[in-house]
């Protein structure tokens, strides 16, 4: 139940009687210089005080759920209960709030996530790779395969005509690769100098009709001879002297980054096994704003691609129903994972300090380049800092799962 006094509401009707004086056409006045009590006697003192109801209740409807930090969820049904006429209004608003739900076994979740520690064969392969780069190529007196470089006189044409960039001398071609069409792996396979391969094939451009015929000469099989894995190949390949070294390096690297994936994939299944603590019905519009949001997200992200939705369900191939079907099982989760964040931090007692929030802001200013003073002041007067806190209080709560 909200109470404005009288003068508070009226500096709110004469406000209105200025967008009135705006609007209407009265003799001898300018537009918007007409006297207010020239428009009260032509129109009525009512019309000014119920466009000043209609334009100021929505203001101070959100100034008292942000001064008392209710936690609204939808929009309002208001109702006037005194004060249409004349005097102080008041008003009641009936608003669905987000509903506070106790997580019974959190304490005993389980998770498994990627070790973050590289196995030796992980680091092998990475030695493959490197030793790979420096691999040089040799011209073998057998058959080519798979992993051979094979040079060869390629013509491709359709119906006769030769097709623009199919057609080339001396081409030398990583067997295998898939590079061209599949069939000119099949046919090199076990092929050897000297040998001429026609065969036909799938354009492949799909816009294009016809097939094509290719006809190929095989003129050398190079083999790719890869150096021994010695100190002095380390050395040369890297900055390190030895193989052992070479392989500390990666082995510190990939558990580094493998730490961070690991870290934030304990993260999202904690999320995930809290979720599915909750059994309760989802408020709707809880459901319905997640998805929006999420929604939103998504046509950001595909517009900074240069997509819109319905490009990204032709190429993803879904059709509509699918995707709000996807959408709401997301939207599901994360109210699950929202109700049940907020229960975990009331239960244990986590609370945000102001420190908490300067830190924030601090952070949110140098994201977004502007100054923490300025961020400070848009939650502070505009957007309230209820919601960043309960968001805080979230993050936090998480943390604290995950750690113990």
């Amino acid at each position: 139940s909200v109470e404005v006094d009288e003068d508070e509401f009226e500096a709110a009707v004469d406000s209105a009687f200025k967008r009135i004086a705006n609007e209407v056409r009265i003799p001898g006045f300018r537009p918007g210089k007409a006297p207010r009590k020239l428009l009260e006697a032509r129109l009525g003192a009512g019309v000014a005080r119920e466009e000043a109801l209609r334009e100021a209740l929505p203001g101070y409807y959100a100034d008292a759920v942000r001064e008392h930090e209710v936690d609204v969820i939808a929009a309002p049904e208001i109702d006037i209960t005194d004060g249409e006429e004349s005097g102080a209004v008041v008003f009641d608003a009936v608003v669905e709030v987000r509903p506070t739900i106790t997580v019974a076994g959190y304490a005993d979740l389980q998770v498994e996530i990627p070790s973050p520690v590289p196995t030796e064969d992980e680091v092998d392969a990475q030695i493959e790779r490197l030793r790979d780069q420096f691999g040089e190529l040799e011209t073998v007196e057998r058959p080519a395969k798979e992993g051979d470089h094979v040079k060869i006189d390629i013509a491709g044409s359709v119906d006769g005509e030769a097709v623009e960039g199919l057609t080339a001398d001396d081409y030398l071609y990583p067997l295998g690769s898939g590079g061209i069409v599949p069939e000119i792996d099949e046919q090199l396979t076990g092929a050897k100098v000297g040998d001429i391969l026609e065969f036909e094939a799938e354009h492949p451009d799909p816009d294009e009709d016809g097939r094509l015929s290719f006809r190929v000469l095989v003129k050398e099989v190079k083999e790719k001879v890869l150096p021994e894995v010695t100190d002095e190949w380390a050395n040369e390949a890297s900055e390190f002297e030895t193989v052992a070294e070479l392989r500390a390096d990666y082995a510190d690297r990939m558990g580094r980054v493998r730490a961070a994936q690991a870290a934030m994939a304990a993260q999202a299944r904690t999320a995930e096994e809290l979720a599915g603590l909750v059994d309760l019905e989802l408020p709707e519009a809880l459901v319905t704003a997640e998805m929006q949001d999420q929604l939103q997200n998504l046509a950001m992200r595909l517009q900074a691609q240069g997509l819109d939705l319905d490009q990204y369900a032709a190429i993803t191939g879904q059709d509509p129903a699918a995707m709000v079907a996807e959408l709401r099982d997301g939207a599901e989760q994360a109210v699950k994972v929202d109700l049940a964040l907020r229960a975990i931090a009331d239960a244990e007692g986590i609370e945000v300090g102001d420190g908490d929030l300067e830190a924030e802001y601090e952070r949110l200013a140098e994201r977004f380049g502007e100054s923490v003073e300025d961020v400070r002041h848009q939650f502070e007067h505009h957007a309230g800092t209820a919601g960043l806190r309960a968001d805080l209080r979230k993050r936090a709560a998480l943390e604290w799962l995950v750690e113990q």
